[in-house]
C-alpha cells in the first residue's frame, strides 16, 4: 500500500510542516466550521461500513438459509413438474407449500429488518469524540464529522479517529496491534520521513485510525478519513470475529441436537411410509414438511426480536448495547466488578487541604501541584489528563496562587504511568532548576531520601518512614484521597524518569470524593438481583474501605485486599482470593485483569465496569465489558455496554431488562420444543398404522406458521418477578427434560383425539385431518399461557399483544377450516358440532393437565 488512502499528490509523511498544511489547505489554527462542513458534504462522514450491517436483500435471502426449507422448496418444485409432466393437474400442494414458505420468509424479514434498524439507531448513541481545532477554538466533536485538513489533539487513552500526520509529539507512543500485530507501543515523532517508506511500521510521524494512544500527547493534521484510511483499506477488520457468549454457544449446541433428531426422524418416516406402499412423492413431501414442522426455524427471528426489543428498552434507561448478544449476557451476570471512583462516589474531586508533613497549611504544596500537572493549555483552553489535576486547577485557591507560576518555566515533563504511579516536571526559576514530583504517597516516599519538617530537613529513617505511613493512613481513614509532593534541585535543563530519586518530601494534597446518595439503594437492588459486587480500586485501602462502609457494601471478613497482598500470592492463592474477597485496593491493571479472568475460570458470568486506559484489559477479559459515554476511547472500544450515566442504579435496570429478555426467549424455546415434538411425534407414529397420511404437507406447514405467529410477540410479554431474582444460564438438560415431559403430554391428548375420531366418530381422512390440524394448532397456542409462568396461569397476566394475537390466531385458524379457500387449497372440510365439542374438551383438558404438570416438573427437576 503506497499512500495510506489520501488522494494528494505527495505523501504526507514526507512533507515539511508548512508544505503539509498547504497540501491540505489548512493552517495551525485548523479549518473554519464552514470549510469543514463543505468537505464533509463532499467526501462523506468519517465512518467505516459496519461488518454487522445487513442490507434488506441479504436479510430476506437469509430467511431461506434453513437447509430443510430449501429441500422442501426443491421437493415442491419436483412435485409441480411431475404434475405438469403427467398432466394430472395436481398443483395445489406445490403452490400452497411455495406460498407458505414465502409468507413465512416475508414475516421473518419484516421482524428482522425492524430489529436491524433498531440496532443501527442504538449505535448512534455510542460516539467517539475527537478534540479538534476549528474557528480558532479547541472543542470535542463527533469523530464521524472529521475531514481531511482538521487539526486534531491527542492524549493518552484516545482512540485515533483518522489517519493523522503529526505536527508535534511529546513522548507520544501508540498501540498499533490492531493494524500491525505489534504488541509493544510504537514511539512517534514529528520529523519528515523519506517518501519511499509506505508501511505503518515505518511511518513514525503518523498515527492511524483504530489505534490507541498509549502514552504522551501530540497534535497533527487529518490526512485521510473513513475508507481512505489505512484501517479502512485493509481487509483485516472484516475478518474480525465477535466473541461468542455462553447463551449463543448453547443455542448452537441445541440447534445441532435438534438437527440430528430431525434428520433421523425424517429419514425414518419417509422410508416407513414408502415401504408401506404410500405414494413415494407424497411420502417425501410429508417427511420434509414434518421436519420443517419440528424445527423451530423462527428461533433466530424470535431471539433477534427479543434482543432488539430489550436493547431499545435498555436505551430508554440510558444503557446502550454495542452488540445485541450483550443484552442477555448482561442479564446473566452474577458478579459485577467495578471501580470505586465515579461508581460508588460522585467522581468529582475537590482539594480540601494542602499541608506540609506537620499538618500546617503550606502554599508551596499547592503551587507545586499546579506546576506538576497534566493540564495542557491549547488555544487558551485547559485540557486535563485526569481528575486529580483537574481538581487542583478548579480549586478556589488555585486562582489566588496562579500569579506565583510566572516565576517558573516548565522545561520538561515525565508523564504519569500506572507502574510508577507518579509524574514529575523540571521547572526553571531564578534560583535554578527544580524537579517536582507528585503521585501516590507510597510511590513518592519510595524515591525520597529526606523529609522537610518545620522548615528543616530530616533524613528518612525507619521511625520517620513509619510515622509518614501512619499520617497517610490517618488522612485516608478520614476519607481523604492523599497525593504526595516532593522535590529536589537540579543543575540540568532536561530530565528522565531516572532523576526521580533522592527527593525531599514537601507535603500532601488532600482531596475528597463524596459517596453518591443513590448508591446504597443501588447496592441493595443488586443484592436482591443476586449479583455480587466486587470493588477493584486503584485508591488507598483506607479510603476504599471508608467509602464501602458509607454506602453499605459489606466487606468480606472486614478485610480490604491490596495489590501488594496479591503480588505475594501464588497463582492458586490469587485465584482463591479473587473468589473469596470482594474489596481490593491499590490494584494494578494487570491484577484487575487477573481477578476478572479467575472469576470466569471458576464459572462466574462477570461484568466489569470501567472507564480508563488502565481498565481496558479487564473490560476485554469480562463476559460483559461496561463503560460510560464519557470514558476514554480505548475503554469504550473494549466494552460491550455503554452507560449514558455512570450509575449502579442504571446498570441494575439494564440487568433486569436483560433477564426479562432471557426469560421471554426461553418461553418460546420451551413452548416450541415440547409442542412441536409432541405433535409431530404423534403425526409420525400414526402415519405408520393409518392407511392414509395423517396430515398433508401443506397442512403441516400451515400448522407450523399459525402456531408460531403469536409467539412472534413473546418479546413483549410480562415476566414474573421470581425470574428476575437471580441470573439464569441456558440449561440444555432442562430444556431436554421439558421437551420430553410436556411432549409426551401433548402426544397423549393427540392420541385421545385420534382414538375418538377413528374408533368412535368413524371420521374419514378429510375430516380427520381437519380436526387434527385445528386441535394441534390451537393446543400449541393455549399451552403457552400455562408454561410461560411457574405460578398458576391466571395469576400471571400476559402482555396484551401476546393475548390478543393468540385469540385472533385461534379465531382465524378455526374460521379458515370453514372457508372455500381452506377447502380448495388445504382440503379442509366443515366439522360437525360433535367434533368441535371433542376438540374443545381435549383442549380444556390439555391446558388443565399442563397447568398441574408444570408444578410437578419444576419441583421434580428444579428447573
Amino acid at each position: 500500500m503506497n499512500n495510506i488512502g489520501q488522494n494528494k499528490s505527495s505523501h504526507p509523511w514526507s512533507l515539511s510542516a508548512p508544505d503539509l498544511l498547504k497540501e491540505y489547505s489548512t493552517s495551525e489554527k485548523g479549518l473554519t466550521g464552514i470549510d469543514a462542513l463543505s468537505r464533509l458534504e463532499k467526501n462523506g462522514r468519517n465512518e467505516l461500513p459496519s461488518k454487522e450491517k445487513k442490507k434488506a436483500g441479504g436479510i430476506f435471502l437469509s430467511q431461506f438459509k434453513n437447509p430443510l426449507v430449501l429441500v422442501l422448496i426443491a421437493a415442491a418444485a419436483i412435485s409441480f413438474f411431475l404434475a405438469e409432466y403427467e398432466h394430472s393437474g395436481e398443483y395445489t400442494d406445490s403452490i400452497v407449500i411455495f406460498s407458505i414458505v414465502l409468507l413465512n420468509a416475508i414475516l421473518g424479514f419484516i421482524q428482522e429488518y425492524k430489529a436491524e434498524k433498531a440496532l443501527r439507531e442504538l449505535r448512534k448513541y455510542v460516539t467517539l469524540q475527537a478534540k479538534v481545532d476549528r474557528d480558532g477554538e479547541i472543542s470535542e466533536v463527533d469523530a464521524g464529522e472529521l475531514v481531511a485538513g482538521d487539526i486534531i489533539y491527542l492524549d493518552i487513552g484516545d482512540m485515533v479517529p483518522a489517519d493523522i500526520r503529526l505536527l508535534s509529539a511529546e513522548e507520544l507512543t501508540a498501540d498499533e496491534s490492531t493494524l500491525t500485530g505489534e504488541s509493544m507501543p510504537v514511539e512517534k515523532t514529528e520529523g519528515v520521513i523519506d517518501a519511499k517508506y509506505s508501511s505503518p511500521q515505518d511511518l513514525s510521524n503518523m498515527v492511524f485510525m483504530g489505534t490507541i494512544i498509549s502514552g504522551g500527547n501530540g497534535h497533527g493534521v487529518v490526512t485521510a478519513t473513513a475508507q481512505d484510511t489505512f484501517f479502512g483499506k485493509t481487509a483485516a477488520y472484516l475478518r474480525q470475529t465477535e466473541e461468542v457468549g455462553d447463551f449463543q454457544k448453547n443455542i448452537g449446541i441445541f440447534s445441532n441436537f435438534l438437527l440430528k433428531v430431525t434428520l433421523a426422524m425424517t429419514i425414518f418416516i419417509f422410508a416407513a411410509n414408502a415401504y408401506l406402499g404410500k405414494n413415494v412423492m407424497d411420502s417425501f413431501l410429508f417427511a420434509i414438511a414434518l421436519a420443517v414442522g419440528i424445527t423451530p426455524e423462527v428461533l433466530p427471528i424470535i431471539i433477534t426480536i427479543a434482543l432488539s426489543t430489550g436493547a431499545l428498552k435498555m436505551a430508554k434507561k440510558k444503557v446502550i448495547v454495542k452488540r445485541l448478544a450483550s443484552v442477555e449476557d448482561l442479564g446473566n451476570i452474577d458478579t459485577l466488578c467495578c471501580d470505586k471512583t465515579g461508581t460508588l462516589t460522585e467522581g468529582e474531586l475537590s482539594v480540601l487541604r494542602y499541608v506540609d508533613y506537620s499538618g500546617k497549611k503550606e502554599e508551596n504544596i499547592m503551587v507545586y501541584g499546579l506546576l506538576c500537572n497534566s493540564v495542557k493549555v491549547k488555544k487558551g483552553r485547559k485540557v486535563f489528563g485526569n481528575a486529580i489535576d483537574r481538581a487542583i486547577w478548579r480549586s478556589h485557591d488555585s486562582k489566588a496562587l496562579e500569579h506565583r507560576l510566572r516565576s517558573y518555566q516548565v522545561l520538561e515533563e515525565n508523564e504519569f504511568d500506572y507502574h510508577r504511579r507518579r509524574m514529575s516536571v523540571l521547572a526553571k526559576t531564578n534560583e535554578g532548576s527544580v524537579l517536582i514530583v507528585k503521585g501516590a504517597p507510597e510511590s513518592v516516599i519510595s524515591v525520597c531520601s529526606d523529609i522537610s519538617v518545620n522548615g528543616k530537613t530530616e533524613a528518612i529513617d525507619h521511625k520517620l518512614a513509619l510515622a509518614y505511613k501512619e499520617k497517610v493512613e490517618g488522612y485516608e481513614k478520614e476519607g481523604y484521597i492523599v497525593i504526595a509532593v516532593a522535590s529536589r534541585k537540579m543543575n540540568r535543563d532536561d530530565t528522565t524518569h531516572a532523576d526521580e530519586k533522592d527527593l525531599t518530601f514537601q507535603g500532601y494534597l488532600l482531596f475528597l470524593d463524596l459517596p453518591k446518595k443513590s448508591v446504597k439503594e443501588s447496592i441493595k437492588t443488586l443484592h436482591r438481583l443476586d449479583v455480587k459486587v466486587k470493588i477493584l480500586s486503584g485508591d488507598s485501602q483506607y479510603v476504599t474501605k471508608k467509602v464501602c462502609q458509607e454506602v453499605g457494601l459489606a466487606i468480606v471478613e472486614d478485610r480490604v485486599i491490596t495489590g501488594d497482598d496479591l503480588s505475594k500470592l501464588k497463582d492458586k492463592e490469587f485465584e482463591d482470593y479473587s473468589l473469596r474477597y470482594n474489596v481490593f485496593a491499590r490494584v494494578t491493571p494487570e491484577q484487575k485483569h487477573m481477578i476478572v479472568s479467575n472469576l470466569r475460570k471458576r464459572g462466574h458470568i462477570v461484568g466489569f465496569m470501567g472507564d480508563g486506559v488502565n481498565d481496558a484489559p479487564a473490560l476485554q477479559a469480562a463476559d460483559v465489558g461496561i463503560s460510560v459515554d464519557s470514558a476514554t476511547g480505548v475503554a469504550k472500544e473494549s466494552s460491550d455496554i455503554i452507560l449514558l450515566k455512570k450509575s449502579l442504579h442504571v446498570l441494575a435496570d439494564g440487568i433486569k431488562e436483560g433477564r426479562k429478555t432471557f426469560a421471554n426467549i426461553n418461553k418460546y424455546v420451551f413452548n416450541t420444543v415440547s409442542a412441536n415434538f409432541g405433535n409431530m411425534f404423534t403425526v409420525a407414529a400414526s402415519s405408520l398404522f393409518l392407511k392414509f397420511i395423517p396430515l398433508l404437507p401443506s397442512q403441516i406447514l400451515l400448522n407450523n406458521l399459525i402456531s408460531d405467529a403469536p409467539l412472534l410477540t413473546v418479546s413483549t410479554d410480562k415476566v414474573d418477578e421470581d425470574l428476575l431474582k437471580k441470573p439464569r444460564r441456558w440449561d440444555i438438560h432442562a430444556i431436554y427434560n421439558f421437551m420430553i415431559f410436556f411432549g409426551l403430554i401433548s402426544t397423549f391428548f393427540d392420541l385421545v383425539l385420534i382414538g375418538t375420531m377413528i374408533l368412535i366418530l368413524k371420521a374419514g381422512p378429510e375430516l380427520f385431518r381437519t380436526a387434527w390440524f385445528l386441535e394441534s394448532s390451537i393446543s400449541e397456542i393455549i399451552v403457552t399461557f400455562a408454561i410461560r409462568t411457574k405460578i398458576p396461569f391466571y395469576k400471571s397476566k400476559p402482555s396484551s399483544l401476546l393475548l390478543w394475537t393468540s385469540v385472533l390466531t385461534i379465531v382465524g385458524a378455526t374460521a379458515l377450516t370453514y372457508t372455500e379457500f381452506g377447502a380448495e387449497y388445504f382440503k379442509f372440510v366443515e366439522m360437525p358440532i360433535d367434533v368441535l365439542a371433542v376438540i374443545a374438551g381435549i383442549l380444556v383438558s390439555y391446558l388443565a393437565t399442563a397447568e398441574l404438570a408444570k408444578h410437578y416438573f419444576y419441583k421434580r427437576f428444579k428447573a
